[in-house]
């Protein structure tokens, strides 16, 4: 795919929620990680608490969402949901050429 005869370059992150049973309590919790182009992995769980929280957080940022999947081998009543983004990498200002003075010298 080009940009005027520029190639696009996507990234991709990944944001991930899970569902599941609290380790030390009784009850539910939710987590969000983010899986950015870099391989950081960031809980960003304090950011918000529904999935349209992040997911809007980052269309604001440039990330469009492409694909969802879920985890349907999870065990219990765990849940695992992946929201696939990618967004557009700005092209790199065209190189300048260096113009040469026409005069080589041979050694």
């Amino acid at each position: 795919m080009t940009d005027n005869g520029r190639v696009v370059r996507w990234e991709y992150a990944l944001l991930v929620r899970r569902r599941q049973a609290r380790a030390n309590e009784p009850g539910w919790e939710v987590t969000f990680s983010w899986y950015g182009p870099d391989g950081s992995i960031q809980d960003i769980s304090g950011f918000g608490d529904t999935a349209l929280t992040h997911l809007n957080t980052a269309g604001n940022q440039g990330w469009e969402l492409v694909a969802v999947s879920e985890d349907m081998h999870q065990s219990g009543a765990a849940e695992l949901h992946r929201y696939h983004m990618k967004r557009l990498i700005p092209a790199a200002a065209p190189r300048q050429r260096v113009r040469s003075t026409g005069v080589y010298r041979r050694r």
